[in-house]
């Protein structure tokens, strides 16, 4: 582990590297600030749009994010948070620990290791049925998942980013666990449509125990984060993502994907 700056070359207390911090290293401001121009809007999950909270902008709709609410039932919540928290929890980057069940992959050379991968953990498999069921998940074949725990005594949070389009796929869906939360969507340019500012964030509230779906523009113009204001108590969240178009049928690694699948859905999966 590298040592942070300013420590005479010892060890960092915390996984964070460049520009990410948490509350044991705070190398940064508090990067939830907003802007004196930045437009806030509430994500209506029925009507689909985005409203704005102080009426100067008008209201837009936002496709791409699709919310369940209790998707997964208070027993199966404890019984999934309890078998997690029997492995073991990585450190990761801006104070949150992680749990993956995934090949290893270097993004920026594009190169894949399935290394110790032995598939999604065994709960996941009931999981992953239900939401084939739904038709904004149709076919949904998940060959990663990534727990991410949350805490405010860490300062637990997630810069807005665009997750790999290389290797994942068109929809992420996340199971929110322990607390709600704000899923908080932000555009750097501005939208075609006439008066809207360049600086715009849409909140998509998570209830617990809710899964969202982000797919289509909310999946690939817009960035999104979790914000450390909207960490007030402990939150576990689960992310599947499903392979892009490279590794499918007829894709040019579709059978290294077909290999990840069969590891995948084999749901034997401990962390790697």
């Amino acid at each position: 582990m590298a040592a942070a700056p300013g420590s005479g070359g010892r060890a960092s207390p915390c996984a964070c590297k460049g520009i990410r911090r948490c509350l044991t290293c705070e190398k940064l401001p508090l990067e939830g600030n907003c802007s004196k121009n930045m437009h806030q809007f509430i994500y209506d999950p029925e009507a689909k749009l985005a409203i704005c909270t102080d009426a100067t902008a008008a209201s837009f709709p936002f496709p791409g994010v699709f919310l369940w609410e209790n998707f997964i039932s208070g027993e199966e919540e404890e019984e999934l948070i309890r078998t997690m928290d029997q492995d073991l929890w990585n450190e990761s980057q801006s104070g949150r620990r992680k749990q993956d069940f995934g090949p290893k992959v270097n993004f920026k050379k594009r190169k894949i290791r399935v290394g110790s991968f032995n598939g999604l953990p065994a709960l996941s498999q009931k999981l992953v049925l239900r939401m084939q069921r739904e038709p904004t998940l149709a076919g949904f074949q998940p060959v990663e998942q990534c727990n991410l725990d949350y805490h405010p005594q860490r300062g637990a949070a997630i810069d807005p980013h665009l997750d790999d389009c290389w290797l994942w796929g068109e929809r992420l869906a996340t199971i929110n666990m322990l607390s709600s939360t704000i899923l908080t969507m932000s555009l750097e340019q501005s939208p075609a449509e006439p008066g809207r500012s360049q600086d715009v964030r849409v909140a998509v509230q998570l209830p617990r125990r809710s899964l969202v779906v982000l797919y289509d523009d909310a999946r690939h113009r817009w960035k999104h984060a979790i914000h450390r204001e909207n960490i007030s108590e402990r939150r576990v969240c689960s992310t599947y993502r499903e392979l892009s178009a490279e590794f499918s049928p007829g894709g040019q690694q579709a059978e290294l994907g077909d290999q990840l699948l069969g590891i995948a859905l084999s749901f034997k999966g401990t962390p790697i």
